[in-house]
């Protein structure tokens, strides 16, 4: 029961953070299995991935569609060449020791917090004067 908890919570953080700021698997998903349910990085992995391949964000995108803010023409070419990259990426990430990929998902993921972070400070700092 707790694990299904665990799971179900994942799941909504996961979708309240997509809807809200376009994040979710690797964020959330993966972390929360690694950390809270033991599984490998791989198999965390595996699994974000394979929610991707569910509808899972349709009814957030049916909401950003309705204000005019989906550019379909930039996704569709994205999602396109993702499909590309995650069959690559994955085929490296099994290559290689879970351990690796964590230190490298950690490097990324700090990258970009310092990064966003930054332009956050740098916004609302603008806003002010």
């Amino acid at each position: 029961m707790q694990t299904i908890l665990i799971l179900a919570f994942t799941g909504l953080l996961a979708g309240i953070l997509s809807g809200f700021v376009g994040v979710g698997g690797g964020i959330i998903i993966v972390p929360a299995l690694v950390f809270f349910l033991g599984l490998t990085q791989h198999e965390a992995n595996g699994t974000s991935l394979f929610v991707l391949c569910m509808p899972v964000v349709a009814l957030g995108v049916m909401n950003y569609w309705r204000t005019d803010n989906v550019n379909w023409k930039f996704g569709l070419i994205i999602a396109a060449t993702f499909v590309i990259g995650g069959y690559i990426g994955s085929k490296l990430s099994l290559k290689i020791s879970p351990g690796i990929v964590k230190f490298v998902f950690g490097l990324i993921m700090a990258y970009v917090s310092i990064r966003l972070l930054m332009s956050g400070y740098t916004a609302l700092h603008n806003d002010e004067s």
